[in-house]
């Protein structure tokens, strides 16, 4: 078995149903969800829109990362994502495969780990809500650590738990 983390992420529909809803495919199409860190609201990254949802999971798998990457996104445009290959843009779900095990890999459509981790607040601070210690296999630095050193000043805040 394999530890994968994921961020699921949103900006349409009713995000929060839509990530649940994200959740209940991964775990049932790519394996068990160990941990989940709370849901934070974030600005867009890239590009001016409407605020995002995001979570991170960590779930283990027998699947490869190739076969998790079609599988996110089968489950994305299940759930109604639509991609017009403009860039980045707003969307009802984006699931990315942030870490595989300690995997490096460079490959055409999939490179892990995900090579904006370190630029994106959005992501680190729900990851390190549930791996602070995690190591990075390409810098070395624990999860708190590329925290404290991410440049990336957009506000991202845990939402209050229903």
């Amino acid at each position: 078995m394999s530890l994968v983390y994921l961020i699921l992420g949103g900006n349409q529909g009713n995000r929060g149903e839509i990530i649940a809803s994200a959740i209940d495919m991964v775990n049932s199409k790519i394996g068990q969800n160990r941990l989940a860190s709370s849901l934070y609201e974030s600005e867009s990254w890239g590009f001016s829109s409407e605020l995002f949802i995001n979570q991170v999971i960590a779930i283990e798998t027998n699947m490869s990362p190739r076969e998790i990457l079609a599988t996110c996104r089968q489950i994305e445009d299940q759930l109604g994502r639509i991609r017009t290959g403009g860039g980045y843009e707003a969307r009802t779900i984006d699931i990315d495969l942030l870490y595989y095990d300690s995997v490096i890999l460079e490959s055409p459509g999939l490179t892990i780990p995900h090579p904006r981790i370190a630029d994106r607040r959005f992501v680190l601070v729900p990851l390190s809500e549930i791996a602070p210690d995690y190591i990075d296999p390409l810098s070395g630095k624990t999860v708190v650590e590329m925290l404290q050193d991410c440049t990336d000043q957009a506000k991202v805040w845990r939402l209050a738990a229903n």
